[in-house]
C-alpha cells in the first residue's frame, strides 16, 4: 500500500518531497496528483517528482480515461497505484476540494521521515 498525504500548501509539499529525497527516497517512487493538471505538472516539475501518466497506465485505460470525467480519471489512477475503490473515491473528493496528494511507493518508513 502506498503512503499518501494530502496538502493544501504547494510549498510545503515541495519541501516534504525534498526531505524524502534527502533521506534516500528515489524520484521514481514519488508522485503528485491533483484535480488541476497544470498545478500537478508545476509542483512535479518544481519538486522533480512524477505525475501518474501513461507509463503507469495501459493504453486501454488511457483511452477510457480520455472519454471520462476528470474525477473518474483520478479514481482510476489511484486504483492503479494500489488504493481500493473506496479509498480512491475518498481521495478524489479531497482533491475536488483543492487538495494535492503526495503518493510514495517505497519500502522505507515515509511517515517517520516526514515527522
Amino acid at each position: 500500500m502506498p503512503f499518501v498525504r494530502e496538502y493544501i500548501n504547494d510549498e510545503k509539499l515541495i519541501e516534504d518531497i525534498q526531505k524524502l529525497k534527502d533521506n534516500g527516497i528515489n524520484n521514481s517512487e514519488v508522485y503528485v496528483l491533483s484535480h488541476d493538471d497544470d498545478r500537478t505538472d508545476r509542483i512535479a516539475s518544481n519538486a522533480k517528482a512524477n505525475t501518474i501518466g501513461l507509463s503507469e497506465q495501459d493504453m486501454k485505460t488511457f483511452l477510457n480515461n480520455m472519454f471520462s470525467k476528470k474525477g473518474d480519471e483520478l479514481r482510476t489512477k489511484l486504483q492503479e497505484m494500489g488504493f481500493s475503490k473506496d479509498e480512491a473515491e475518498e481521495y478524489e473528493e479531497d482533491m475536488d476540494e483543492g487538495k494535492v496528494l503526495l503518493i510514495v511507493q517505497s519500502d522505507q518508513d515515509v511517515d517517520s521521515i516526514l515527522h
